[in-house]
């Protein structure tokens, strides 16, 4: 039974560090996915605050920094952002008293509205006013014009459609895809890296040999320009661009064009790379790109055409100052060094003389870099085509990382838009990490976000959405609170900051109906049930993974499993995820394996072992009651574990969840995990080829004729 739920005290609740905290959007106090009650700890609750630039470092400052608050909040006319959902009341306050007050709003286009906006002003108690935000105003992002007698203010108005209305295709049956670590399968053509020329094939044999309708890949997000890489696809440099490192030479227009020579070196590169697409040992993702690097520098020397050239040209004014941005924190990293190594990235920033220098010294690296995201702008939205014109309904589904790496260009170019230098995210203890998890990035700054009308998220998520048909958004309890962890304090002892959830959301409902796709939050782990309502809502889909769905959300291994036919509708529903091991190596206690050697487990391994064969155990039990195994298969795991396996699918297919999804890791066999959470350089994170049960590596132009493959593919089908 779950602990008793507790709120705070009268006593602590006047105190004047809790007043100033939550005057801040800092909760004090939360419940864990026991239901245990936590207070935060005041030293963490003052860390907090300065990260948000609050002084509340004694008695005599939180009085100040209080009366400073609520001095700002009064003399605020409008609120810098404001959110409208078409169809649901909404109103704002004006901060201003009398018949003085004058409102304008300008839409999206530069279009004045025509609306009376004066009409729909209503006076308070106070004598101040309230908006009612009429109805008739477009889906879009506007700006709403208030002065009142020698005052003025701007607000930034996000008017959003109330839901995101699922595509035809999904609305009018079940759909279902793979999900891939896209960098683990190569060709001949790879580099020794899984590329976005296998994308495409991996989209194109998916729809048409398995009858998918989209493929899950891990984030593109864009990495380093030079070696040493971050293995991790979810501690990118910046989320705004693409990572180029997945760029396919060969498929470059201008590749064709290379002298004979330039040819001869380009094969020359490819060649000493080439037998790593044959190994299953980790991939060498330096050596990869060093040598690659070195070819897309020839291609990129290759003259373009006319046409080309006006299409690179409107690629760079179309992604304005950020790719500029990007673009010089490249050159910087490769002219002055690693940013974790030198000091220009803590000396320097945008307005320096020397970046201005370096830029103009170096003209041709800054245009190199804008090249290569063009390159595989063009790369990923080709990919996406294929995948639509082969038949999928959704295609590629992106996934969204939480942050941004601490030394990576947004955070150099834009420190303001974080809460840098003494905070990083994470979450706090749960039942898949004891310890809690802190992930090293820093959060975006919640009031930055609102002074600026989500400008820098508007982007990233149109950006993503002009190369696929859903986005998935990692850790999507981000959207409502964020785990801020102050330097030094260890992933426990952080505490939850408030977000402008509606604000996000209503960028996602209009962003994802303007491309009439979807939007799919992973909501595992320690997620109060309002965020899955409110993200039901307003048509966000949640994840629901099999090994996690216990009857009543038990937490005990040995609990029954719940039946799929329970799941929720609007739900991503698999058999596992990207941070467990395949299901194959699930079923032979991999994990307890891999824990135990890296020395990671925090109560003795018999304990652990007991746990897991219990959780095991209980899924066995769930099989055999619905007739999808017998008992003797139950009983002999290791001899059927690829009946298993299919077992657990066709199970999963019983589920009314729109999207169904199964990873391809399942489909071939493989056993070895491609991430083991709470690892860096301990293990071969996101750097394990994509491999069979006899560890025979998997090639691009095979995955989808193996027979396991298409086995898997069938259950999937289900006759539908």
């Amino acid at each position: 039974m779950a602990a008793p739920q507790h709120t705070e005290s009268a006593e602590r609740i006047a105190r004047p560090l809790i007043q100033l905290a939550k005057l801040n959007g800092i909760a004090t106090s939360y419940i864990d996915q026991l239901g245990t009650y936590v207070e935060i700890r005041d030293e963490v609750l003052v860390s907090v605050l300065a990260a948000l630039g609050v002084d509340a470092s004694s008695n005599e400052a939180i009085a100040t920094s209080y009366a400073a608050a609520r001095r700002r909040i009064a003399d605020t006319l409008v609120e810098p952002t404001i959110v409208k959902f078409v169809g649901k009341p909404a109103s704002t306050p004006i901060r201003a008293q009398g018949d003085d007050v004058t409102l304008r709003l300008t839409l999206e286009d530069g279009s004045p509205y025509m609306g009376g906006l004066r009409t729909h002003l209503i006076e308070q108690d106070d004598g101040t006013l309230s908006l009612n935000l009429p109805d008739d105003i477009p889906v879009g992002y506007h700006t709403l014009h208030v002065e009142a007698g020698t005052r003025h203010g701007d607000a930034t108005l996000i008017c959003a459609p109330t839901r995101i209305t699922p595509p035809t295709s999904v609305s009018e049956r079940q759909r279902w895809g793979w999900m891939t670590q896209m960098y683990s399968i190569r060709s001949a053509q790879s580099w020794g890296v899984g590329d976005y020329g296998d994308l495409r094939e991996l989209l194109i044999d998916a729809a048409k040999k398995s009858h998918a309708d989209f493929m899950l890949i891990n984030p593109i997000h864009a990495t380093a320009p030079v070696e040493p890489l971050e293995p991790s696809p979810y501690l990118p440099e910046s989320r705004r661009f693409l990572n180029v490192t997945y760029i396919r030479p060969q498929n470059i227009p201008e590749y064709a064009r290379l002298t004979p020579e330039g040819e001869a070196e380009v094969e020359r590169l490819h060649n000493e790379v080439v037998p790593a697409n044959d190994s299953a040992e980790p991939m060498d993702i330096n050596s990869a790109w060093r040598h690659k690097r070195q070819a897309l520098r020839l291609i990129y020397a290759v003259p373009r055409s006319a046409e080309r050239q006006a299409a690179f040209d409107a690629f760079k004014r179309t992604a304005g100052s950020d790719l500029q941005a990007f673009a010089a924190w490249s050159v910087a990293f490769q002219v002055w060094g690693a940013p974790w190594e030198s000091m220009w990235f803590h000396d320097t920033n945008r307005d320096s003389p020397e970046v201005a220098a370096l830029m103009r010294d170096h003209a041709d690296m800054v245009d190199f870099e804008c090249w290569l995201q063009w390159i595989a702008d063009g790369q990923v939205a080709d990919a996406q085509r294929a995948a639509r014109d082969s038949g999928m309904a959704l295609g590629l589904i992106q996934d969204m990382a939480v942050g941004v790496h601490s030394l990576g260009a947004d955070v150099w170019w834009n420190p303001e838009r974080f809460a840098v230098g003494s905070v990083t995210v994470g979450c706090p203890p749960d039942f898949y990490n004891q310890q809690g998890q802190d992930w090293g990035q820093p959060p975006f700054n919640p009031k930055h976000l609102a002074e600026t009308g989500y400008a820098v998220y508007r982007d990233m998520v149109h950006t993503m959405f002009s190369h696929a048909g859903a986005i998935r958004i990692d850790h999507v309890l981000g959207l409502f609170r964020l785990w801020w962890i102050p330097q030094g304090e260890g992933a426990r002892g952080g505490a939850y900051v408030a977000y402008d959830h509606e604000a996000m959301i209503a960028i996602l409902t209009i962003e994802a109906t303007r491309a009439n796709g979807l939007v799919i939050g992973e909501d595992l782990g320690t997620v109060p049930d309002y965020v899955r309502t409110v993200l039901a809502e307003h048509g966000l889909l949640g994840c629901v993974v099999e090994w996690f769905a216990r009857v009543d959300d038990s937490p005990n291994a040995g609990d029954p499993y719940a039946d799929p036919s329970a799941y929720r509708k609007y739900a991503l529903a698999s058999v596992t995820t990207h941070d467990l091991p395949p299901t194959a190596g699930y079923l032979q206690f991999e994990h307890v394996k891999l824990r135990e050697r890296l020395h990671l487990l925090s109560e003795p391994v018999e304990e652990f072992q007991a746990s897991a064969a219990a959780e095991r155990q209980a899924m066995l039990d769930r099989l055999t009651a619905s007739g999808l195994i017998t008992p003797e298969t139950a009983a002999n795991v290791d001899d059927h574990i690829q009946d298993i396996v299919e077992a657990m699918h066709t199970m999963l297919t019983d589920s009314p969840s729109v999207l169904l999804q199964a990873a391809l890791v399942d489909g071939v066999g493989e056993t070895r995990s491609q991430n083991q959470p709470g690892t860096s350089s301990e293990y071969c994170n996101w750097r394990v080829p994509l491999a069979d049960e006899h560890h025979r590596v998997v090639h691009t132009d095979e995955v989808f004729d193996l027979p396991r493959v298409q086995s898997l593919a069938a259950i999937m089908n289900g006759g539908k």
